[in-house]
Formats: structure tokens, C-alpha cells, sequence
């Protein structure tokens, strides 16, 4: 579990079909073979390491779920470590389980922060909310905006200036990760209503 505050920001070593090397050094303490890290937001394993890099596979799911298996050498990543037992949570709970990918349609100053606006297709429209959570590239925002099929965060200087939001231009595509409690409210009320039957509103004087 992780909690969308971006540790570090990394650069992409190499990507071999399925497999990819990033470069760190803060997220690297203390750090064993089959650690967790979020590269951009995807929960990855790491499989090799060294003193100024970490290898992690990629899957084939998580190819098509997310923006990771279109990397190149050179490209930036945010990285995060998953949240220790105790530790401090400064976003939300983010699972590192990509939903799904959206681009970037725009982005705008608002005094000392930037107002981004994102697509994103309707199976993740469909949970969001204004003031509602969202993981964008592992980043841990707040919804302050929503259309048909876009919503909007707003990011304060200081995670645009330490994040790969800074690089981000109009019509690249970003992970996205719905908040966790959305999907759950969204399975109790399906139960909920699967049980009222034609019977239970007789019963209950409905009908």
C-alpha cells in the first residue's frame, strides 16, 4: 500500500521486452530482492539491484494497463516505497493498481499552482468525484474540477517541481489509479440492491 507522496524521481536505464532498469539512489535504502517500489504510480517487484539502480519485470498486464511498457531510455519516473506499518500517510491509500491511462489536455498557472485537465475513458469517469481522490502517476491529487469526460486537480508548486508533472505536455498519457473507496462503495450498494427482491417489498409493504 502507498500512500501517492513521490519519494524520488528516477530515470529509465534501460527497457528490455518485459523487464526495466531505472536509475535512484534516495528510494534504494534499506531495500531487498522482491521490494515493492511504484514506478509512476504501477506497484512493481524488484528482481536485481544495485548501489544506483533497481530492475522490476513487467507483466503483460501490466503493459496494457498502464503507460510503463511505452518508456525509453532517458525518460523520468516518479518512485515511491510502499507505507511501513506506523508510518505517516500524507495522501491517501493508493493499492499502486493502475486502472487505467488518461492524457494530459491542458495545463494552466493559478497564482502559485497549476491547474491540470485530464481525459480519462467513462469505466473511470464514472467514480470521480469533485474533491475526491486520484492517483496520476502515483501522485496522490485532489479532483477540484469535472466535465463530461475530463476532470481537473490542482498541484501545488512544490509536487510540480518534484514530480514528472513538470515534463508532462499536452496529449501524453499518465496512470491512473481510482481511489480504492469508490470501487468499494460502488460493490456494497450492487449487494445492497440484489437483495430487494419482489418479495422483500411485498413483505416489507412496498408492494
Amino acid at each position: 500500500m502507498f500512500t501517492g507522496i513521490v519519494a524520488e524521481v528516477g530515470q529509465v536505464i534501460s527497457l528490455l521486452p518485459g523487464k526495466l532498469n531505472i536509475g535512484a539512489s534516495q528510494i534504494l535504502k534499506n531495500i531487498g530482492l522482491g521490494a515493492s517500489i511504484a514506478v509512476n504510480g504501477a506497484c512493481l517487484t524488484v528482481t536485481s539491484f544495485d548501489t544506483n539502480s533497481f530492475s522490476v519485470d513487467l507483466a503483460p498486464e501490466t503493459q496494457r494497463r498502464t503507460t510503463l511498457g511505452n518508456l525509453k531510455k532517458g525518460d523520468l519516473v516518479n518512485l515511491e516505497r510502499p507505507l511501513g506499518i506506523g508510518g505517516e500517510l500524507g495522501g491517501h491509500l493508493v493499492q499502486g493498481h493502475v486502472d487505467g491511462t488518461g492524457n494530459l489536455i491542458s495545463t494552466r498557472p493559478e497564482d502559485s499552482a497549476f491547474i491540470f485537465r485530464f481525459n480519462a475513458p467513462p469505466e473511470i469517469m464514472r467514480y470521480l468525484v469533485e474533491k475526491g481522490f486520484i492517483a496520476i502517476e502515483g501522485i496522490s491529487l485532489t479532483i477540484t474540477g469535472l466535465g463530461p469526460d475530463y476532470f481537473e486537480v490542482s498541484v501545488i508548486d512544490f509536487t510540480y517541481k518534484h514530480t514528472v508533472l513538470q515534463y508532462r505536455k499536452n496529449g501524453d498519457a499518465v496512470n491512473l489509479e481510482i481511489d480504492i473507496m469508490a470501487k468499494y462503495a460502488e460493490q456494497f450498494m450492487r449487494r445492497q440492491k440484489s437483495n430487494i427482491t419482489a418479495n422483500f417489498l411485498q413483505e416489507n409493504g412496498f408492494a
